[in-house]
């Protein structure tokens, strides 16, 4: 199968699977946008900035209101030619939106590993995550697989698209509370707008709490990431 095949492919199942579970029964959908910046300090070390927001778009009803606000940070450092580790912090403002929900302190462990098949990068990223809120602090683990390739040529040009397709699977465990088990499919398509900003839209579906009490949920996104 050549290159060109094995990324329309991808391309394919990602998005003709989240197209397909619109139709499900009980799905919210949410629209969630973002802006990111990414700034070396070193040849080694980078950082990450992101702001975003995530709106309902459909819960039981068609509706655009706010749910929660959200700033993050990263702090990144290569350790070889294709791994990474990287510590983040984020807060999550939800009781300014929902009077019955928390605000909440995330702090993430990140390692991440990268290979390359022709012009595909191939992305293995294994997370740890303690969420802290008031009245409880979960204990999240993240494994997610990656694969991205530009759409044209064989290797990603100013104006040219892109395509990124991922799963990841959690494990979430706090005291006094069943583990959650949770599946996450996302698609995107992003474009390189000038050799520092890209422009990338896409859709994710998740299952959560598919061992108990399945919860069906779409987000619709996009994302501008500047790099300095």
């Amino acid at each position: 199968m050549t290159t060109y095949s094995i990324k329309n492919w991808l391309f394919l199942i990602c998005f003709l699977s989240v197209f397909r579970v619109l139709s499900q029964d009980g799905i919210v959908v949410y629209f969630e946008p973002t802006m990111a910046f990414n700034y070396k300090v070193a040849t080694n070390y980078s950082h990450n900035f992101e702001i975003g927001n995530r709106n309902y778009l459909y819960d039981e009803e068609f509706q655009y209101k706010v749910r929660q606000l959200e700033i993050t940070h990263f702090s990144k450092l290569n350790i070889g030619i294709d791994q990474s580790i990287a510590l983040g912090i984020r807060y999550r403002f939800r009781e300014n939106f929902e009077n019955d929900k928390e605000n909440e302190l995330r702090l993430t462990e990140q390692y991440n590993i990268t290979d390359r098949f022709r012009n595909m990068r191939i992305g293995n990223r294994l997370r740890v995550e303690q969420r802290i809120s008031p009245s409880l602090t979960t204990h999240r683990f993240r494994y997610r697989f990656a694969v991205d390739a530009p759409l044209n040529g064989e290797k990603l040009d100013v104006g040219e698209a892109y395509v990124v397709a991922s799963t990841e699977s959690l494990l979430s465990a706090a005291q006094g509370n069943k583990p959650e088990f949770d599946q996450r499919l996302t698609g995107h398509i992003g474009w390189l707008l000038t050799p520092d900003t890209k422009l990338q839209t896409g859709l994710e579906y998740r299952v959560e709490n598919y061992g108990q009490t399945p919860q069906y949920v779409m987000l619709l996104l996009t994302s501008l990431v500047f790099s300095l």
